[in-house]
């Protein structure tokens, strides 16, 4: 998708640098680095306040990617309505898996780190490293799901609620379902 002046992203559009999430082109700039004229995409991020220079030869290699299409976005919403998948493992190392995960920029990843991270009203209460690494990956995800569906970041994030709540259902289906097979195997031996 490189445009005509050989640049992919241009002004104006929002993009995702996995380390910070959702940001915005704000500029191409050109600028003198050690005796070389390197070009740059200047991105802001309003959430963070900051401003990072990306060079335009190095942002695919940087992560630097347009927003998640509609397809990434139903399959990461389908992500959350899955059962939560948490290793046997320390917690330290679990927690390295998220942090990496959240920081990958993939919104699939950071799904599943909101879906095995989030505890329903029923649950016991999470630690505060837990909570921390649950609401960094959901107001990561929740931004980017924003930008995707053009709405605002409260929307999104009842939009992923509505997901995380329908995990529910679907976990108390399998539940019930799984119940049912061991009873019809006890009934037939």
């Amino acid at each position: 998708m490189t445009s005509k002046t050989g640049l992919e992203f241009k002004v104006g559009d929002a993009v995702v640098y996995p380390a910070h999430g959702v940001g915005k082109v704000a500029a191409v700039e050109t600028q003198e680095v050690a005796g070389m004229s390197l070009e740059v995409y200047v991105v802001t991020f309003d959430h963070e306040k900051m401003t990072l220079r990306v060079p335009t030869k190095k942002a695919k290699t940087a992560g630097l990617r347009s927003l998640a299409n509609d397809d990434v976005v139903s399959r990461a919403l389908t992500t959350l309505k899955g059962r939560a998948r948490i290793k046997r493992t320390m917690w330290s190392r679990r927690a390295q898996e998220y942090e990496a995960k959240i920081n990958s920029g993939d919104l699939i990843s950071i799904a599943e780190v909101v879906r095995d991270l989030h505890r329903a009203d029923s649950q016991p209460e999470q630690s505060y490293s837990e909570r921390q690494l649950y609401e960094s990956a959901l107001d990561r995800m929740a931004r980017e799901v924003a930008a995707a569906n053009r709405i605002d970041k409260d929307a999104a994030v009842k939009l992923l609620a509505k997901s995380l709540s329908a995990k529910k259902a679907v976990v108390a289906a399998n539940e019930a379902a799984e119940a049912a097979d061991a009873d019809s195997e006890a009934e037939a031996a």
